[in-house]
Protein backbone atom coordinates (compact mmCIF):
# COMPACT_ATOMS: atom_id res chain seq x y z
CA UNK A 1 0.00 0.00 0.00
CA UNK A 2 1.09 3.65 -0.85
CA UNK A 3 2.04 5.50 2.76
CA UNK A 4 2.09 9.13 1.51
CA UNK A 5 3.99 11.27 4.12
CA UNK A 6 2.71 14.81 2.53
CA UNK A 7 -1.05 16.38 3.13
CA UNK A 8 -3.12 15.34 -0.38
CA UNK A 9 -5.41 17.83 -1.16
CA UNK A 10 -8.96 16.20 -2.46
CA UNK A 11 -10.15 19.09 -5.03
CA UNK A 12 -14.36 18.84 -5.18
CA UNK A 13 -15.66 20.68 -8.08
CA UNK A 14 -19.57 20.72 -8.55
CA UNK A 15 -20.10 22.11 -11.97
CA UNK A 16 -23.45 23.71 -12.96
CA UNK A 17 -25.25 24.91 -15.49
CA UNK A 18 -28.79 25.82 -14.95
CA UNK A 19 -32.21 25.45 -17.38
CA UNK A 20 -35.65 25.19 -17.97
CA UNK A 21 -38.09 22.81 -16.76
CA UNK A 22 -38.40 19.51 -15.42
CA UNK A 23 -40.73 16.73 -13.93
CA UNK A 24 -40.48 15.42 -10.35
CA UNK A 25 -41.63 11.51 -9.53
CA UNK A 26 -43.11 10.80 -6.16
CA UNK A 27 -40.42 11.09 -3.57
CA UNK A 28 -39.55 12.76 -0.13
CA UNK A 29 -39.42 16.39 0.80
CA UNK A 30 -36.15 17.84 0.28
CA UNK A 31 -35.17 18.76 4.02
CA UNK A 32 -31.72 21.18 2.43
CA UNK A 33 -33.84 24.41 2.03
CA UNK A 34 -32.55 26.28 5.15
CA UNK A 35 -28.98 25.55 3.84
CA UNK A 36 -30.12 26.92 0.64
CA UNK A 37 -30.95 30.12 1.82
CA UNK A 38 -27.77 30.11 4.15
CA UNK A 39 -25.66 29.69 1.61
CA UNK A 40 -27.13 32.32 -0.24
CA UNK A 41 -27.06 35.02 2.46
CA UNK A 42 -23.19 34.26 2.60
CA UNK A 43 -22.82 34.98 -1.29
CA UNK A 44 -25.11 37.86 -0.84
CA UNK A 45 -22.58 39.09 2.06
CA UNK A 46 -19.49 39.06 -0.25
CA UNK A 47 -21.50 39.91 -3.18
CA UNK A 48 -21.50 43.71 -3.24
CA UNK A 49 -23.77 44.93 -6.15
CA UNK A 50 -22.91 41.56 -8.60
CA UNK A 51 -25.45 39.25 -9.49
CA UNK A 52 -25.91 35.70 -8.30
CA UNK A 53 -26.29 32.37 -9.60
CA UNK A 54 -25.48 29.11 -8.05
CA UNK A 55 -27.30 25.43 -7.72
CA UNK A 56 -27.94 24.50 -3.81
CA UNK A 57 -28.69 20.55 -5.14
CA UNK A 58 -26.00 20.65 -7.08
CA UNK A 59 -23.98 21.63 -4.04
CA UNK A 60 -25.76 18.99 -1.46
CA UNK A 61 -25.08 16.59 -3.94
CA UNK A 62 -21.50 17.17 -4.04
CA UNK A 63 -21.63 17.19 0.10
CA UNK A 64 -22.90 13.96 -0.52
CA UNK A 65 -20.39 12.49 -2.47
CA UNK A 66 -18.06 13.57 -0.46
CA UNK A 67 -19.88 12.58 2.80
CA UNK A 68 -19.67 9.17 1.68
CA UNK A 69 -16.18 8.59 2.60
CA UNK A 70 -16.39 11.02 5.85
CA UNK A 71 -15.82 9.48 9.11
CA UNK A 72 -16.27 11.09 12.61
CA UNK A 73 -16.27 14.96 13.05
CA UNK A 74 -16.13 15.71 9.32
CA UNK A 75 -19.35 13.29 8.63
CA UNK A 76 -21.23 14.86 11.08
CA UNK A 77 -20.39 19.11 10.08
CA UNK A 78 -21.49 17.99 6.87
CA UNK A 79 -24.66 16.38 7.98
CA UNK A 80 -25.28 19.30 10.13
CA UNK A 81 -24.62 22.17 8.34
CA UNK A 82 -26.82 20.87 4.98
CA UNK A 83 -29.67 19.84 7.42
CA UNK A 84 -29.63 16.17 7.82
CA UNK A 85 -28.66 15.03 10.98
CA UNK A 86 -32.53 14.75 12.29
CA UNK A 87 -32.12 12.08 9.58
CA UNK A 88 -30.88 7.96 10.29
CA UNK A 89 -27.48 8.01 9.33
CA UNK A 90 -27.33 6.82 5.52
CA UNK A 91 -31.07 7.96 4.92
CA UNK A 92 -29.49 11.54 3.16
CA UNK A 93 -27.94 9.44 0.30
CA UNK A 94 -31.36 7.71 -0.40
CA UNK A 95 -33.05 11.27 -0.57
CA UNK A 96 -30.12 12.74 -2.77
CA UNK A 97 -30.70 9.97 -5.09
CA UNK A 98 -34.20 10.31 -5.38
CA UNK A 99 -34.17 13.65 -6.21
CA UNK A 100 -31.80 13.67 -9.15
CA UNK A 101 -33.32 10.58 -9.83
CA UNK A 102 -36.80 12.55 -10.56
CA UNK A 103 -34.88 15.00 -12.34
CA UNK A 104 -33.76 12.67 -14.93
CA UNK A 105 -37.40 10.97 -16.05
CA UNK A 106 -37.90 11.02 -19.79
CA UNK A 107 -39.97 13.68 -20.86
CA UNK A 108 -40.44 16.03 -24.32
CA UNK A 109 -40.91 19.11 -22.55
CA UNK A 110 -37.17 19.30 -21.16
CA UNK A 111 -33.45 18.36 -21.37
CA UNK A 112 -31.03 17.31 -18.41
CA UNK A 113 -28.05 15.72 -17.67
CA UNK A 114 -26.98 15.13 -14.02
CA UNK A 115 -23.52 13.38 -14.06
CA UNK A 116 -20.87 12.49 -11.29
CA UNK A 117 -17.40 11.25 -11.49
CA UNK A 118 -14.36 10.36 -9.72
CA UNK A 119 -10.95 10.98 -10.78
CA UNK A 120 -8.68 9.06 -8.77
CA UNK A 121 -4.88 9.08 -8.46
CA UNK A 122 -3.20 6.08 -10.11
CA UNK A 123 -1.71 3.73 -8.08
CA UNK A 124 -3.23 4.70 -4.95
CA UNK A 125 -6.00 1.90 -3.41
CA UNK A 126 -9.88 3.34 -2.94
CA UNK A 127 -12.49 1.73 -0.54
CA UNK A 128 -14.23 -0.90 -3.35
CA UNK A 129 -16.97 0.18 -1.11
CA UNK A 130 -17.04 3.68 -1.25
CA UNK A 131 -16.58 3.33 -4.60
CA UNK A 132 -19.47 0.56 -5.07
CA UNK A 133 -21.75 3.79 -2.58
CA UNK A 134 -20.62 6.07 -5.27
CA UNK A 135 -21.99 4.83 -8.41
CA UNK A 136 -25.08 3.22 -6.48
CA UNK A 137 -26.54 6.96 -5.01
CA UNK A 138 -24.43 9.18 -7.44
CA UNK A 139 -23.91 6.93 -10.44
CA UNK A 140 -20.47 8.30 -10.76
CA UNK A 141 -18.26 7.46 -13.51
CA UNK A 142 -14.73 6.27 -12.35
CA UNK A 143 -11.44 7.15 -14.27
CA UNK A 144 -7.70 6.81 -13.35
CA UNK A 145 -5.54 10.11 -13.58
CA UNK A 146 -1.75 11.03 -12.88
CA UNK A 147 -2.37 14.61 -10.80
CA UNK A 148 1.38 15.28 -11.11
CA UNK A 149 0.54 15.46 -15.17
CA UNK A 150 -1.43 18.60 -14.28
CA UNK A 151 -1.80 20.17 -17.37
CA UNK A 152 -3.14 17.02 -18.87
CA UNK A 153 -5.79 16.17 -16.06
CA UNK A 154 -6.81 19.36 -15.87
CA UNK A 155 -7.61 19.13 -19.89
CA UNK A 156 -9.32 15.79 -19.97
CA UNK A 157 -11.44 16.88 -16.75
CA UNK A 158 -12.44 20.10 -18.83
CA UNK A 159 -13.53 17.97 -21.53
CA UNK A 160 -15.29 15.93 -19.41
CA UNK A 161 -17.26 19.33 -18.10
CA UNK A 162 -17.78 20.34 -21.91
CA UNK A 163 -19.60 17.29 -22.51
CA UNK A 164 -21.86 17.35 -19.56
CA UNK A 165 -23.54 20.61 -20.29
CA UNK A 166 -23.28 20.88 -24.13
CA UNK A 167 -20.30 22.99 -24.00
CA UNK A 168 -21.37 26.04 -22.24
CA UNK A 169 -18.47 25.49 -19.87
CA UNK A 170 -15.38 25.70 -21.02
CA UNK A 171 -11.79 26.02 -19.42
CA UNK A 172 -12.84 25.35 -16.30
CA UNK A 173 -9.49 24.25 -14.22
CA UNK A 174 -6.19 24.80 -15.04
CA UNK A 175 -3.13 22.70 -14.40
CA UNK A 176 -2.61 24.94 -11.35
CA UNK A 177 -5.20 23.59 -9.47
CA UNK A 178 -3.60 19.91 -9.59
CA UNK A 179 -0.56 19.00 -8.03
CA UNK A 180 1.73 15.43 -7.31
CA UNK A 181 0.07 15.12 -3.86
CA UNK A 182 -3.98 15.97 -5.36
CA UNK A 183 -5.18 12.38 -4.97
CA UNK A 184 -9.05 12.62 -5.87
CA UNK A 185 -10.90 14.95 -8.15
CA UNK A 186 -15.06 14.83 -7.16
CA UNK A 187 -16.82 16.57 -10.64
CA UNK A 188 -20.75 17.16 -10.65
CA UNK A 189 -22.34 18.89 -13.47
CA UNK A 190 -25.66 19.31 -14.42
CA UNK A 191 -27.25 20.48 -17.28
CA UNK A 192 -31.06 22.06 -17.29
CA UNK A 193 -32.85 23.41 -20.08
CA UNK A 194 -36.57 23.75 -20.97
CA UNK A 195 -39.29 26.00 -22.31
CA UNK A 196 -41.61 28.52 -20.65
CA UNK A 197 -45.65 26.88 -20.42
CA UNK A 198 -46.50 30.46 -21.74
CA UNK A 199 -43.62 31.84 -23.59
CA UNK A 200 -43.27 35.49 -24.68
CA UNK A 201 -43.49 36.56 -27.96
CA UNK A 202 -40.28 38.15 -29.28
CA UNK A 203 -42.24 41.09 -31.25
CA UNK A 204 -43.48 42.51 -27.99
CA UNK A 205 -39.50 42.50 -26.57
CA UNK A 206 -38.57 46.34 -26.42
CA UNK A 207 -35.84 48.34 -25.33
CA UNK A 208 -35.81 49.44 -21.69
CA UNK A 209 -34.38 51.30 -18.85
CA UNK A 210 -33.14 48.93 -15.73
CA UNK A 211 -32.46 50.76 -12.80
CA UNK A 212 -29.94 49.66 -10.30
CA UNK A 213 -29.61 49.97 -6.84
CA UNK A 214 -26.54 52.19 -6.82
CA UNK A 215 -29.01 54.76 -8.69
CA UNK A 216 -27.76 54.25 -12.22
CA UNK A 217 -29.99 53.04 -15.12
CA UNK A 218 -28.49 50.85 -18.35
CA UNK A 219 -30.61 49.45 -21.33
CA UNK A 220 -31.96 46.42 -21.74
CA UNK A 221 -33.96 44.14 -23.87
CA UNK A 222 -37.29 43.83 -21.43
CA UNK A 223 -39.37 40.68 -22.84
CA UNK A 224 -43.64 40.95 -22.05
CA UNK A 225 -47.08 39.20 -21.98
CA UNK A 226 -49.96 38.89 -20.23
CA UNK A 227 -51.03 35.04 -18.88
CA UNK A 228 -52.08 33.21 -16.26
CA UNK A 229 -49.30 32.70 -13.32
CA UNK A 230 -49.75 32.37 -9.77
CA UNK A 231 -48.73 35.70 -7.80
CA UNK A 232 -49.02 37.16 -4.78
CA UNK A 233 -48.57 40.34 -2.74
CA UNK A 234 -46.49 39.80 0.60
CA UNK A 235 -45.56 41.78 3.73
CA UNK A 236 -43.36 41.43 6.69
CA UNK A 237 -45.13 43.51 8.80
CA UNK A 238 -42.75 46.11 9.31
CA UNK A 239 -40.60 48.47 6.88
CA UNK A 240 -37.53 46.53 6.77
CA UNK A 241 -38.20 44.93 3.56
CA UNK A 242 -40.06 47.92 2.27
CA UNK A 243 -43.14 47.07 3.06
CA UNK A 244 -45.45 45.63 0.57
CA UNK A 245 -43.62 43.64 -1.97
CA UNK A 246 -44.45 41.11 -5.07
CA UNK A 247 -43.92 37.60 -5.32
CA UNK A 248 -44.37 35.60 -9.20
CA UNK A 249 -44.15 31.98 -10.15
CA UNK A 250 -44.05 30.80 -13.26
CA UNK A 251 -44.44 27.60 -14.68
CA UNK A 252 -41.95 25.64 -17.07
CA UNK A 253 -43.50 23.07 -19.70
CA UNK A 254 -45.01 20.31 -17.56
CA UNK A 255 -45.66 22.60 -14.75
CA UNK A 256 -43.40 20.46 -12.00
CA UNK A 257 -40.62 22.94 -12.17
CA UNK A 258 -41.32 27.24 -11.65
CA UNK A 259 -39.38 30.18 -11.78
CA UNK A 260 -40.58 31.98 -8.60
CA UNK A 261 -39.56 35.91 -8.57
CA UNK A 262 -39.65 37.88 -5.71
CA UNK A 263 -38.84 41.95 -5.27
CA UNK A 264 -39.61 45.03 -2.87
CA UNK A 265 -41.19 48.15 -4.83
CA UNK A 266 -39.09 50.02 -7.42
CA UNK A 267 -38.14 52.53 -4.56
CA UNK A 268 -36.06 49.88 -1.98
CA UNK A 269 -33.12 48.59 -2.70
CA UNK A 270 -32.99 44.32 -2.87
CA UNK A 271 -30.25 45.00 0.14
CA UNK A 272 -33.45 45.72 2.36
CA UNK A 273 -35.41 42.37 1.01
CA UNK A 274 -32.50 39.80 1.15
CA UNK A 275 -32.16 39.78 5.23
CA UNK A 276 -35.55 38.34 5.67
CA UNK A 277 -35.55 35.42 3.38
CA UNK A 278 -35.71 32.31 5.33
CA UNK A 279 -36.57 28.45 4.38
CA UNK A 280 -40.32 28.99 6.00
CA UNK A 281 -40.82 31.92 3.89
CA UNK A 282 -40.23 30.29 0.82
CA UNK A 283 -43.13 27.38 1.36
CA UNK A 284 -45.18 30.61 2.64
CA UNK A 285 -44.76 32.19 -0.79
CA UNK A 286 -45.07 28.87 -2.65
CA UNK A 287 -48.37 27.61 -0.80
CA UNK A 288 -50.19 30.97 -0.97
CA UNK A 289 -49.78 32.66 -4.48
CA UNK A 290 -53.03 32.15 -6.43
CA UNK A 291 -53.35 31.48 -10.10
CA UNK A 292 -54.40 34.59 -12.19
CA UNK A 293 -54.01 36.86 -15.00
CA UNK A 294 -50.99 38.96 -14.85
CA UNK A 295 -49.03 41.44 -16.81
CA UNK A 296 -45.08 40.40 -16.88
CA UNK A 297 -42.45 42.55 -18.04
CA UNK A 298 -39.20 40.16 -17.64
CA UNK A 299 -35.50 41.42 -18.81
CA UNK A 300 -33.55 39.24 -20.98
CA UNK A 301 -30.30 38.19 -19.33
CA UNK A 302 -27.48 36.26 -19.01
CA UNK A 303 -25.11 35.39 -15.86
CA UNK A 304 -22.24 33.05 -15.35
CA UNK A 305 -20.60 33.15 -12.29
CA UNK A 306 -17.58 30.72 -10.49
CA UNK A 307 -18.39 30.63 -6.77
CA UNK A 308 -15.00 29.28 -4.27
CA UNK A 309 -16.97 27.33 -1.97
CA UNK A 310 -14.42 27.10 0.80
CA UNK A 311 -14.37 29.50 2.37
CA UNK A 312 -18.26 29.77 2.43
CA UNK A 313 -18.92 26.23 3.57
CA UNK A 314 -16.34 26.51 6.06
CA UNK A 315 -18.70 29.71 7.48
CA UNK A 316 -21.53 27.36 7.61
CA UNK A 317 -20.25 25.04 9.81
CA UNK A 318 -18.12 22.27 7.53
CA UNK A 319 -14.50 23.20 8.75
CA UNK A 320 -12.99 19.76 9.52
CA UNK A 321 -12.70 18.28 5.99
CA UNK A 322 -10.54 21.54 4.36
CA UNK A 323 -7.69 20.96 7.51
CA UNK A 324 -5.89 18.16 8.08
CA UNK A 325 -7.73 16.84 10.89
CA UNK A 326 -10.43 15.74 8.16
CA UNK A 327 -11.15 11.81 8.23
CA UNK A 328 -12.11 10.90 4.50
CA UNK A 329 -10.90 7.19 5.94
CA UNK A 330 -13.98 5.58 4.12
CA UNK A 331 -12.42 6.70 0.83
CA UNK A 332 -9.17 5.46 1.31
CA UNK A 333 -6.69 4.15 3.94
CA UNK A 334 -4.09 6.78 2.67
CA UNK A 335 -3.56 9.63 5.63
CA UNK A 336 -3.72 13.03 5.66
CA UNK A 337 -6.50 13.35 2.90
CA UNK A 338 -8.70 16.32 2.71
CA UNK A 339 -10.29 18.62 0.40
CA UNK A 340 -8.11 21.30 -0.88
CA UNK A 341 -10.65 22.99 -3.01
CA UNK A 342 -14.41 23.60 -3.54
CA UNK A 343 -15.78 25.17 -6.67
CA UNK A 344 -19.30 25.54 -8.68
CA UNK A 345 -19.24 27.65 -11.53
CA UNK A 346 -22.98 28.18 -13.28
CA UNK A 347 -24.48 29.49 -16.30
CA UNK A 348 -27.44 30.88 -16.36
CA UNK A 349 -29.51 32.72 -19.99
CA UNK A 350 -33.06 33.85 -20.42
CA UNK A 351 -34.66 34.33 -23.60
CA UNK A 352 -37.96 34.49 -24.92
CA UNK A 353 -38.57 30.63 -24.94
CA UNK A 354 -37.00 29.76 -21.42
CA UNK A 355 -33.86 29.68 -20.04
CA UNK A 356 -30.58 27.91 -20.25
CA UNK A 357 -29.86 28.24 -16.28
CA UNK A 358 -32.20 29.91 -13.82
CA UNK A 359 -34.21 32.94 -14.58
CA UNK A 360 -35.81 36.15 -12.11
CA UNK A 361 -37.84 39.27 -12.39
CA UNK A 362 -38.57 41.41 -10.79
CA UNK A 363 -41.80 44.12 -10.13
CA UNK A 364 -42.59 47.87 -9.02
CA UNK A 365 -46.54 48.27 -7.30
CA UNK A 366 -48.31 50.67 -9.48
CA UNK A 367 -51.56 52.37 -9.62
CA UNK A 368 -54.30 50.05 -9.70
CA UNK A 369 -56.94 52.36 -11.38
CA UNK A 370 -55.49 52.19 -14.58
CA UNK A 371 -53.93 48.33 -14.46
CA UNK A 372 -56.70 45.54 -15.58
CA UNK A 373 -54.54 43.22 -13.75
CA UNK A 374 -51.60 42.63 -11.39
CA UNK A 375 -48.13 43.91 -12.79
CA UNK A 376 -44.90 42.54 -12.54
CA UNK A 377 -42.38 45.19 -13.74
CA UNK A 378 -39.37 43.73 -13.44
CA UNK A 379 -37.09 47.09 -14.01
CA UNK A 380 -34.76 47.07 -10.47
CA UNK A 381 -33.17 44.09 -8.95
CA UNK A 382 -34.57 40.88 -8.06
CA UNK A 383 -34.24 37.79 -6.45
CA UNK A 384 -35.02 34.63 -7.87
CA UNK A 385 -35.42 30.88 -7.28
CA UNK A 386 -36.24 27.59 -9.42
CA UNK A 387 -37.48 24.98 -7.78
CA UNK A 388 -39.40 21.78 -8.22
CA UNK A 389 -43.02 22.43 -7.01
CA UNK A 390 -43.71 18.65 -5.67
CA UNK A 391 -40.51 18.54 -3.26
CA UNK A 392 -39.87 21.37 -2.70
CA UNK A 393 -36.29 21.06 -4.18
CA UNK A 394 -34.33 24.12 -5.17
CA UNK A 395 -32.77 23.76 -8.29
CA UNK A 396 -31.00 26.98 -8.48
CA UNK A 397 -31.17 30.17 -6.59
CA UNK A 398 -29.89 33.88 -7.12
CA UNK A 399 -30.19 37.65 -7.77
CA UNK A 400 -30.01 39.61 -11.19
CA UNK A 401 -28.56 43.30 -9.76
CA UNK A 402 -28.14 43.97 -13.49
CA UNK A 403 -29.27 42.27 -16.50
CA UNK A 404 -27.68 42.17 -19.98
CA UNK A 405 -26.89 45.49 -21.23
CA UNK A 406 -27.24 47.05 -24.63
CA UNK A 407 -25.30 49.53 -26.29
CA UNK A 408 -27.17 52.04 -27.69
CA UNK A 409 -24.68 52.84 -29.57
CA UNK A 410 -24.60 49.45 -31.22
CA UNK A 411 -25.84 49.34 -34.68
CA UNK A 412 -28.45 46.81 -34.10
CA UNK A 413 -29.89 48.90 -31.04
CA UNK A 414 -32.71 50.40 -33.09
CA UNK A 415 -34.11 47.40 -34.46
CA UNK A 416 -34.31 46.00 -31.54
Amino acid sequence: MLILDVLSPLLLLSILLPGYGCRAADIPEDTTSEFSVRLYQRLQAAGGQDNIIFSPLSVAVALGMVELGARGASLEEIRQAVGFSHLLPGVEFSLLQNLTAALLDDDSHYVIRFANSLFLQEGVTFNPEFLHLMKKYFRADVETVDFSESSAVAEQINKWVENHTDSKIRALLSADDFSSVTRLTLVNAVYFRGSWKNQFRPENTRTFSFSRDDGSEVQTLMMYQQGDFYYGEFSDGSQEAGGVYQVLEMPYEGEDMSMMIVLPRQEVPLASLEPIIKAPLLEEWANNVKRQKVEVYLPRFKVEQKIDLKDTLQELGIKNIFTNNADLSAMTDVEDLYIGKAVQKAYLEVTEEGAEGAVGSGMIALTRTLVLYPQVMADHPFFFIIRNRRTGSILFMGRVMTPEIIDPNDHDFDSM
